[in-house]
């Protein structure tokens, strides 16, 4: 039934992954529900749930993801880092977290997916060094925050990638003014009956 559930949801998004991608994404599941017992990595505890609010949801970014590397900011429970990762073997991964509990659980999950190209950094992001040329997070923090907090990561041309559930209007008008917005893209997940944005935003006009 699950692998059913991922089949078609990818289906609907129009992504097309391999079978070994989808037993990988599954296998991130069942990961996920079962360090969660332990170390409450996110308030889901249903498997069948998990396939749209967390690898679908995930997953539904995917067609904007361009080349460069990316840098997933509070990762938590490696959402959407992780897909994006399984799905995308070819693209450089990188996930923060300030919580040891959650970046140990992330480091496992490198090692037991094989995934060669993620890298998990426990740390304040604030505190990290290195140029990604792209940088996500999901509901990490208002808009605002997340760009100060993440600027001085950002290559020459980069982007950042905000996934918001409703349009975040109020935190888009209170952006700094050298920051652009490119794209605000109403985002369909399969299963999901609820608002989701993925706002893209560069440094300059």
């Amino acid at each position: 039934m699950s692998t059913i559930t991922l089949a078609a949801g990818l289906a609907e998004l129009a992504i097309d992954l391999p079978d070994d991608a989808q037993k990988k994404l599954l296998a991130f599941r069942d990961l996920l529900l079962k360090w969660n017992k332990t170390y409450n990595l996110t308030a889901l505890r249903d498997p069948e749930q998990a396939i749209p609010l967390h690898l679908l949801d995930s997953l539904a970014i995917l067609p904007h993801v361009g080349d460069g590397a990316l840098l997933d900011v509070g990762s938590g429970g490696g959402l959407p880092a992780i897909p994006l990762a399984i799905a995308r073997p070819e693209l450089s991964v990188s996930m923060v977290d300030t919580v040891q509990k959650k970046t140990t659980f992330l480091q496992q999950a490198v090692i037991e997916l094989g995934l060669t190209n993620a890298a998990v950094y426990h740390a304040r992001v604030e505190k990290m060094s290195g140029q990604y040329a792209q940088i996500s997070s999901r509901a990490f923090s208002e808009l605002g925050l997340f760009v100060e907090l993440t600027r001085h990561l950002l290559a020459p041309g980069g982007r950042w990638l905000a996934m918001k559930g409703v349009r975040p209007d109020d935190e888009i008008a209170s952006l700094p003014a050298d920051i652009s917005v490119e794209a605000i893209i109403p985002l369909t997940v399969p299963g999901v009956d609820a608002e989701r944005h993925l706002i893209i935003m560069k440094a300059g006009s």
